[in-house]
């Protein structure tokens, strides 16, 4: 009997709030993707920057709320429900890998769904009818706590379990009511020099981005948009000496400033 192939991790740039209604191109294209996964996936563990707790923290409860958890948008998005189901079951396996790997970690049953989850996965998985687990972004984590926390759950991916990073490729907010329709070239530069440090599997150059990617601390203020990807670098075995293929669904930019670069690892 052969094991079942491994599913594939995802990066994905959730944008902003807005993303949920105005789909642009990504929306579209993740969706496209969803489709090519196998059907009866047992669950989703997504990683969201609107999560940050005092270390590794994972959702536990078997129907979170749909929160949202943002202000002075249009009335229509605030009518938007997500309603996937919780999986305790999974949630309590993600606990004890993370804490076999050495990482400690708490479990929060009151938790619920933010927007740098339900957003994204309202294109991806538009029924809400996989079973979601999210986990919180510590807040004292760098790029290679995160890429462990990955790394320690890249087992399930044998189990029927996509596991997700989501974020945003860039996301510098101070310019997000410039007004620009054209993408900005810093937005360019850094997304590239990702996309290239990526491709090659560079996981010294990936993790030292901060020193070496151009434009990184105007991409990127403060680094938890950009973190997640991470974890989905980590649970797919990226960068660890074998092949890793990258596929990127999207590159479009939003507003100028926000680029919506996602791409799955297999």
């Amino acid at each position: 009997m052969s094991l079942p192939a491994p599913l594939p991790t995802l990066f994905v740039s959730h944008g902003a709030p807005m993303f949920a209604l105005e789909a642009g191109t990504s929306g579209p294209a993740l969706r496209r993707w969803a489709q090519t996964l196998p059907g009866g996936l047992r669950g989703i563990v997504l990683m969201s920057p609107h999560w940050q707790a005092h270390g590794a923290a994972v959702m536990t409860g078997a129907q979170p709320a749909t929160w949202h958890d943002f202000g002075g948008f249009p009335r229509p998005l605030y009518a938007l429900q997500y309603p996937a189901p919780g999986a305790p079951d999974l949630g309590a396996e993600v606990l004890a890998r993370l804490q076999a790997a050495g990482i400690a970690a708490s479990a929060d049953a009151q938790r619920p769904f933010d927007h740098g989850a339900w957003v994204p996965l309202m294109h991806l998985f538009p029924q809400a009818d996989v079973p979601l687990v999210q986990m919180a972004l510590p807040m004292d984590a760098g790029p290679a706590q995160v890429y462990a926390m990955g790394a320690a759950l890249a087992g399930l991916r044998e189990a029927g379990v996509l596991v997700i990073g989501s974020g945003s490729m860039t996301h510098n907010l101070s310019e997000f009511f410039g007004g620009a329709r054209e993408a900005a070239p810093y937005v360019l530069a850094f997304s590239r020099w990702i996309e290239d440090a990526v491709l090659r599997g560079d996981r010294a150059a990936l993790l030292d981005y901060r020193r070496q990617a151009p434009h990184a601390q105007r991409a990127h203020p403060s680094e938890d948009h950009f973190l997640p990807i991470f974890f989905a670098l980590g649970a797919a075995g990226w960068g660890q000496g074998r092949p890793v293929q990258a596929d990127y669904l999207t590159r479009e930019v939003m507003y100028g400033m926000l680029a919506m670069d996602s791409f799955a690892l297999a």
